[in-house]
Parts: structure tokens; C-alpha cells; sequence
């Protein structure tokens, strides 16, 4: 455990993490620190096209397996079994009406990508590899959340539908199309595209994580002032709690699977992630009724910041500790 703790101790000092502090402690201190809205955007696209790329790029070096496959599905059985989980344990620790916490728990089995793009990053530093197919596991792990919570409202006879272009919505999501896009590129070039454009993607990575990461903690810092008395404690206590048992079921799938130590990591990061883009934008539409306060203050201002100052620096140590990497 002494181990474990100094690891995760070791993570939390880097520009990252503390770029994602420094944005968080601005916010909650008032400063009027700001990031332009294109500028963010901009970091988000270059962000996006830089991690499939360069999945795509592995995939081309390594080639397609079973590997890939039986990743790919246990991806999609997470983010279809996960909000069950999640709507049980709402049910128990908060007062959320069905909706609402239906909503809540479809968040919980969607990822949040740039959790993923930060837990690579954090893998890169300490030398660690992981399979580049994961990009296609994180691609595949958005949308089966959201008919998981639409079932869950369904049981109950009310709220929740279908509109005929969701699924084209959830589908064309910007951030799923741009991930896949340049994973596809990525894949169709090979080592020597990736080459060809390294000085672009590869070396500038890191300086832009961590001004993107600054604009996120300066995000989630005002959620969290705008959102008091919006959840209690039991709510936040969910926050901590869901990823850190949905990321233990995903130490279980990977090491069943026989992903490397870092293909471990992806995966327990991508089960216990939570997004904050893609499916609140679906549950405007399919659960106009549900409360966006709920939701976005759980995902982006409790478990996204735990996620990446606690979370990750865990991840990897128990991760090392069962694979022996």
C-alpha cells in the first residue's frame, strides 16, 4: 500500500495535474482568469486528432487482432453494463428521482476523452506502452450508455425516448467523428504519416494537455461555485465512489483480456471516466426533463477532477501491482 501511495504521490507532481490544480484553485478563489472559448476549442480539436492519429499509426504498425476485438467488446459491455451499477448505487446514496438519476448513470458508462488523452500522457512519462487500439475502445464506449439509461427510464413507463435522429446525433458527435477520423488516417499511413507529422502532433502534445487541462479546472472550479446546494453529500460521494469501482471491473476485464500494463490502465481510466460532452448533449434530447445541474456537476466539477489528480496516479499502481509491469 506504501507503494501504491508514493506512486500515486509521484503522478501528482507533474505540469499536467498541476495545470488542471492551478485552473481549479483560480476559480474557486474568484480570479477572472480566462481561456477564449475558440482557443479551448482549437485545443480540443488538436488535442482529439493527435490521439487517434497516433492509435491509428500503432494499429498499423502492430496490426488488427483478437486483441482488438475482444477489447472493443468488453468496451461495449462496460458502457452498457456500467450505468445499472451507477443508477443502483444513486438510488442508495441520493434522493434523485428516477430521471435524474438515469441520466446521471448514463454519464457513468460513457467516457470522458480527455481523462483518456491525460492517462496516456501520465503512461508516456513513466515509459509505460499500452496498445494502440485502445483510441478504438474509447470510440466504441460512447454511445451504448445512453440506450442503457433510456432503458432504465423506459422500466418505469415514463420520460425517456427515442427521437428518430439521436442516434445520427450521438454517432456524428464532433469529438466521435474527429477521433475516429484521425484514428482511420492514422491507420491508412502508417509509421511513416506519423512521421511525416510528428513535429506537429507528437512534440507540441504535452505544453497543449497542459493549457487545455488549465481551461478544464477553471471549468469545472465554477461549475462547482454555480452548483451549491444543487447535490448533497451523498451525491458527491458517488462522484468518488462510482470510479472507483467501475475502474476495479475494469482492472478485471483487461487483465482477463491480457492487455498490457498500460492497456490495463486505458481501460480501468476509460470504465471509470465520465462524460461531460457527448452524452449531456444526447440527454437534452432524450431526457429534456432531467436536470443538467445534476449531471454536469457530478461528471465534470466531482469525478473529472478526482479522476485526474487521484484517480490516474491509483490506476497505474494497482495496474502495475496485477500485471507485474
Amino acid at each position: 500500500m506504501s507503494d501504491i501511495l508514493a506512486l500515486a504521490g509521484t503522478n501528482l507532481i507533474s505540469p499536467i495535474i498541476l495545470s488542471f490544480v492551478l485552473g481549479l484553485a483560480a476559480a474557486l478563489a474568484r480570479s477572472d482568469l480566462s481561456i477564449p472559448e475558440a482557443v479551448a476549442k482549437g485545443m480540443s480539436i488538436y488535442l482529439l486528432f493527435a490521439i487517434g492519429f497516433k492509435g491509428g499509426a500503432s494499429v498499423a504498425a502492430h496490426g488488427v487482432d483478437g486483441g482488438l476485438l475482444m477489447s472493443v467488446g468488453a468496451g461495449v459491455l462496460l458502457s452498457f453494463g456500467l450505468p445499472l451499477l451507477a443508477f443502483a448505487l444513486l438510488k442508495i446514496l441520493t434522493g434523485f428521482s428516477r430521471l435524474d438519476a438515469a441520466a446521471v448513470a448514463a454519464h457513468y458508462g460513457s467516457i470522458s476523452i480527455v481523462t483518456f488523452v491525460a492517462a496516456t500522457s501520465v503512461l508516456e512519462s513513466r515509459g509505460i506502452m499500452a496498445e494502440g487500439y485502445m483510441v478504438a475502445v474509447a470510440a466504441a464506449m460512447e454511445a451504448p450508455a445512453i440506450l442503457s439509461a433510456l432503458w432504465l427510464v423506459s422500466r418505469n413507463g415514463s420520460g425517456g425516448r427515442m427521437e428518430p435522429g439521436l442516434m445520427r446525433e450521438i454517432l456524428l458527435n464532433g469529438s466521435i467523428v474527429l477521433l475516429v477520423g484521425s484514428f482511420v488516417i492514422g491507420l491508412v499511413t502508417g509509421e511513416k504519416g506519423l512521421g511525416d507529422i510528428a513535429p506537429f502532433i507528437v512534440s507540441p502534445f504535452k505544453g497543449v494537455l497542459c493549457l487545455f487541462l488549465l481551461d478544464m479546472g477553471l471549468v469545472a472550479g465554477r461549475g462547482l461555485l454555480q452548483s451549491k446546494g444543487v447535490i448533497g453529500l451523498g451525491a458527491v460521494a458517488f462522484g468518488v465512489i462510482m470510479p472507483m469501482t467501475s475502474s476495479l471491473i475494469g482492472l478485471i476485464f483487461g487483465l482477463l483480456i491480457g492487455l498490457s500494463t498500460g492497456g490495463v490502465v486505458l481501460l480501468m481510466v476509460l470504465a471509470a471516466s465520465a462524460s461531460y460532452i457527448a452524452v449531456p448533449a444526447a440527454m437534452r434530447v432524450a431526457l429534456p426533463e432531467a436536470n443538467p445541474a445534476i449531471y454536469l456537476t457530478l461528471s465534470l466539477g466531482v469525478t473529472f477532477p478526482f479522476n485526474l489528480t487521484l484517480g490516474i496516479p491509483l490506476y497505474v499502481a494497482l495496474a502495475t501491482q496485477f500485471t507485474g509491469g
